[in-house]
């Protein structure tokens, strides 16, 4: 098991969610009521947001709608935003709320048969424990995806910004609002209940 305080393969990437000057502008602008300011941060993250909402809840119609609706929440409540903060980690809070919501609704039936055909997301990654890597074997796909649909909400999210969105620690750290640290022992115990989920399961097969 790897000591989650010394985990390798951490992205040192630059940080995915700076604010720069353009979405500073469009953002103040938004607060006056600008819908055109607002198709900047929509063009911006709209994919992000596709995707993360994919992840949780593992329909692309359903993820589509979600997403969708979290902009329409966004723009209605610009007024909220405090433009230092970034529009992304407050954007993330609307869409992961209208996602468990969602899933809260329809009770989990179809939350463990996540759609990930075609997702350009998925691609491996160097950490200790790798879903998306296992996933690539197309005789555990389903198997992986139900074990991650098993998760806890605050497991889940991490597994899906991390593998399926390729975050970096620092860009989880803002839009979870929490410290590195958080994110990295969450991140370990998620990866630590996946494999106890996929072992106990190749278990009762074998």
């Amino acid at each position: 098991v790897v000591d989650p305080n010394n985990e390798p393969g951490i992205n040192l990437e630059p940080e995915r969610f700076k604010v720069d000057q353009e979405e500073l502008e469009a953002m103040e602008m938004c607060r006056r009521g600008s819908s055109k300011s607002f198709e900047i941060l929509v063009n911006k993250y709209m994919k992000d947001a596709y995707y993360i909402a994919l992840g949780f809840v593992g329909n692309r119609e359903d993820a589509q709608d979600l997403s969708q609706e979290a902009f329409v929440r966004a723009f209605r409540n610009m007024k909220k935003i405090r433009p230092d903060c970034g529009f992304f980690p407050w954007f993330y809070q609307i869409l992961k709320n209208l996602c468990i919501s969602h899933l809260r609704k329809r009770k989990y039936r179809n939350a463990t048969s996540l759609d990930v055909e075609g997702c350009p997301e998925a691609e491996a990654q160097n950490d200790c424990f790798s879903p998306d890597e296992v996933a690539e074997r197309s005789e555990m796909k389903d198997k992986v995806w139900q074990a991650i649909g098993k998760l806890d909400e605050k497991h889940r999210e991490v597994i899906v910004l991390r593998h399926f969105q390729n975050m970096s620690y620092e860009d989880m750290a803002k839009v979870l609002f929490c410290n590195k640290g958080t994110v990295t022992s969450r991140l370990y115990y998620a990866r630590k209940q996946l494999e106890e989920i996929l072992s106990t399961r190749q278990s009762s097969i074998s």
